[in-house]
């Protein structure tokens, strides 16, 4: 017999708010939303992503928090509960197991690119961007990353922060933390785009991201824009479900949905408007990923007058947006051995925390020792990827479209309509017979042509 999660609670709505958008704001916000937008079509980018977001993506987290809640457990036992109350089939405990898997991998990963951010504020506080080439910069990137000692150590203290969070509990650790972080990112970032309204390149910056270019938007840009959706708002990790499980009866479920989704759209446009001005300023090349963060905006933050300070603000903020994804992707993990084993949460966090950091040597050697390795190619696919490169493809193109769809079938044409609509406080409610349209037609397709798109294409 499980000991359900149920007795944690969040303490407020609020608390709930501030740990579901910091689960959602993450790296991709900051280094790979701004750049889609400016790449397919800008203001035309932005108003697909909205639409599709609001068919596809929210759907699925208003369904992914409400399972939590109605099991009031970690996810594979709030969907081992499910199952037998519903009477259904086995094959939908995979929405559990799949999405705590998933989380685990990610973080084992995740974990080792927040040990980078948690670095580069030691070298924009000491002044090292200073005089910083595109020769230079990517040198330097790449010396760091390529020496596994010092990434390991960085990883460790990204893990030590992640852990000692959600080693307190529920409402003494994650709350705690989130309701000072989140606000504090927010504060932050509008400081930095409001800095960057004050350079020579804003103006080109913001004709990049918002100019409406309809010629731009091909095919791609939708499934672009669905699996931005999709995977920026973090669902199918468990870690909405989880989530879910301390929320009370009382919170609306559905409008706590659109606040992170909102709010994790706004952290994104407002990386854009804090990051591309410096680029264009500078005349550095857009970019997207880990070279526009660790590469090109250094070259930025060394030329410019107030470089240590606009530096520091920025890897701090990112290293937050890291941590506050990072508990969430920890909590479900910790949250089912909690149920399991009875020992103390304390123990339990430190001992998940440590199987994470040794999963994620295949990451940290990755950039260095293993980068000609590729696991994937005696099977004859996958045959250019790195250790690194093949979690992360195996996350977000299989593990989470897989969870995602199971997740909006269950719900969609599994429960019955009734026990949905009581469950989400939505009897009556104009808004329910099109969410549960949505989530049974529109997600499904949309996840499947993200799956399609990333793998069999």
């Amino acid at each position: 017999m499980t000991t359900p999660v149920a007795p944690q609670q969040w303490s407020s709505r609020f608390a709930f708010l501030m740990a579901a958008v910091g689960s959602a704001v993450g790296l991709g916000n900051v280094w790979r939303f701004p750049y889609l937008a400016g790449e397919n079509g800008g203001g035309a980018f932005i108003l697909i992503y909205a639409v599709t977001t609001l068919a596809i993506a929210l759907p699925i987290l208003i369904a992914e928090i409400l399972l939590g809640r109605m099991g009031r457990h970690s996810p594979i036992n709030a969907m081992r509960a499910l199952v037998a109350e519903n009477r259904a089939a086995r094959l939908w405990m995979l929405i559990g197991w799949g999405g705590t898997l998933g989380a685990f991998i990610v973080l084992s990963y995740y974990s080792v690119i927040g040990g980078w951010a948690l670095k580069y504020v030691e070298l924009a506080i000491t002044g090292a961007f200073a005089g910083e080439t595109d020769a230079a910069a990517a040198e330097h990137f790449s010396a760091f990353v390529s020496t596994p000692g010092s990434v390991f150590v960085w990883q460790a203290l990204f893990l030590i922060i992640t852990v000692g969070i959600v080693a307190a509990g529920v409402t003494s650790g994650i709350e705690r933390a989130v309701v000072l972080l989140m606000p504090l990112l927010f504060v932050l970032l509008a400081g930095m785009a409001v800095y960057a309204t004050t350079t020579d390149g804003f103006g080109e910056a913001m004709r990049f991201m918002f100019a409406f270019d309809l010629s731009r938007v091909k095919p791609d840009t939708i499934l672009a824009a669905i699996g931005q959706g999709f995977f920026s708002v973090s669902v199918a990790l468990g870690a909405m479900m989880t989530y879910g499980a301390y929320l009370g009866r009382d919170v609306s479920i559905g409008r706590s949905a659109v606040f992170i989704a909102v709010a994790d759209t706004t952290v994104a446009i407002l990386a854009g408007i804090a990051i591309f001005p410096l680029v264009f300023t500078y005349g550095l090349e857009p970019s997207s990923g880990p070279g526009l963060t660790f590469i090109t905006l250094p070259i930025a933050f060394g030329t410019i007058g107030s470089g240590i300070v606009i530096g520091s603000v920025f890897f701090f903020l990112l290293s937050v947006a890291a941590v506050t994804s990072a508990i969430s992707l920890l909590e479900p993990v910790v949250a089912w051995v909690e149920e399991g084993i009875h020992l103390p949460r304390p123990a339990l966090a430190v001992i998940v925390g440590l199987v994470a950091g040794i999963a994620g040597i295949g990451t940290v050697f990755s950039f260095s020792a293993w980068a000609d390795f590729h696991p994937m190619a005696v099977f004859g696919v996958m045959e250019e990827m790195t250790v690194f490169d093949v979690l992360d493809f195996t996350t977000s193109n299989i593990i989470m479209p897989t969870v995602g769809l199971l997740m909006s079938l269950f719900v969609g044409w599994v429960l019955s309509g009734p026990v949905v609509e009581e469950a989400l406080g939505a009897k009556g409610k104009a808004w329910f017979p099109l969410w549960r349209f949505c989530l049974r037609f529109l997600a499904p397709l949309g996840v499947v042509s993200i799956f399609v798109a990333n793998v069999l294409m």
